[in-house]
């Protein structure tokens, strides 16, 4: 069976593996990454760029290469390639708890009950619960549902059509470096900087594949992309920016504003200021748009292999002598 095909069925059946599972509840290979970072940073931290750049070569570096060792030892054996590629895909990508846990929230914001809402809201992102009400809330879940899509689905299967199982681990391994030290903190402002340089740079392609495609399943399309164009440039994050506004122009809401971290708030640009505050209805909304885009990107993603595959395999062919033997 041709790469191709190997990881077009397998990155289908580990999406629908999320779809029905989700992720466990213990052992998820991404927490296991996660202990295993912590414990190098525990070793190598420095205030200092180059110790952090250390700390996410060996961690993503790591990550890849062992990927890569076991994509090389079932090269030759399609149903162990496929079956890897499946589970690769269901571990990296985390869509329907995505989704769980926004809905979560929602269902506790329109009982009421804010206490919960706030309770759950650091399962979603890193805001500080306590000091939102329920409309800055019910922003939050929605920005995260936002930019996760992006991150915990359409990146990593983009990176697995262009590298397949090394390029689904190995995103994954990127994107969970940054959240754990590529912040503004005192701590990490140095050392998790290149983790989140890095973070940028290979979350670029899924971002905007993320930002058209929530355009295309959204219930506005020109107005995602009139909010994408106009204001994705204004927020801080290269590849947050143009995700939440395509978002906000999709469903129609006003993003962005005034939010707090850890204690440091941040006065952010408004995404789509034309819309209407975001209400507690809306996390389901922008839910099943992240659905319909994860669908949506799997399947570009699966084309764009093919794709791929076929176009070499024309030029191979193309590039033979057409008269090997010298006849004439």
């Amino acid at each position: 069976m041709r790469a191709d095909r190997i990881f077009a069925y397998g990155a289908t059946a580990g999406l629908l593996g999320d779809l029905v599972l989700g992720d466990p509840r213990r052992g998820h290979p991404v927490a296991a990454f996660g202990r295993a970072a912590g414990a190098v940073e525990a070793a190598l931290w420095r205030d200092h760029r180059g110790w952090g750049a250390l700390h996410a070569l060996v961690c993503a570096g790591g990550a890849t290469g062992a990927a890569a060792l076991a994509a090389h030892a079932v090269r030759h054996r399609p149903a162990a390639a496929l079956a890897l590629t499946a589970a690769a895909t269901w571990a990296v990508v985390g869509g329907t708890s995505l989704g769980r846990e926004a809905r979560a929230i929602g269902c506790a914001l329109e009982a009421g009950d804010i206490d919960v809402a706030r309770e759950r809201l650091p399962h979603l992102c890193g805001r500080d619960p306590q000091s939102l009400d329920a409309a800055q809330i019910a922003r939050a879940v929605v920005e995260s549902v936002a930019e996760n899509t992006s991150d915990a689905v359409v990146g990593a299967l983009v990176w697995g059509a262009l590298g397949g199982v090394p390029g689904l681990v190995g995103f994954r391994a990127v994107n969970t470096l940054d959240a754990m030290v590529g912040h503004k903190s005192a701590k990490y402002l140095r050392y998790g900087w290149a983790s989140a340089r890095l973070d940028d740079v290979a979350g670029w392609p899924g971002a905007r594949l993320t930002s058209v495609l929530a355009a295309l399943a959204g219930d506005d399309t020109r107005g995602a992309v009139r909010a994408w164009r106009a204001d994705a440039s204004k927020h801080p994050s290269p590849n947050a920016g143009p995700v939440e506004a395509s978002f906000a122009g999709a469903l129609g809401v006003r993003l962005g504003g005034t939010l707090s971290y850890a204690g440091r708030v941040e006065h952010r640009p408004v995404l789509n200021p034309a819309g209407r505050p975001v209400g507690a209805g809306d996390i389901e909304r922008a839910a099943r748009l992240s659905r319909r885009v994860g669908a949506l990107a799997l399947a570009t993603a699966v084309v764009g292999r093919l794709a791929l595959a076929t176009s070499r395999a024309g030029g191979s062919r193309s590039s033979r002598p057409r008269n090997p033997k010298g006849r004439v």
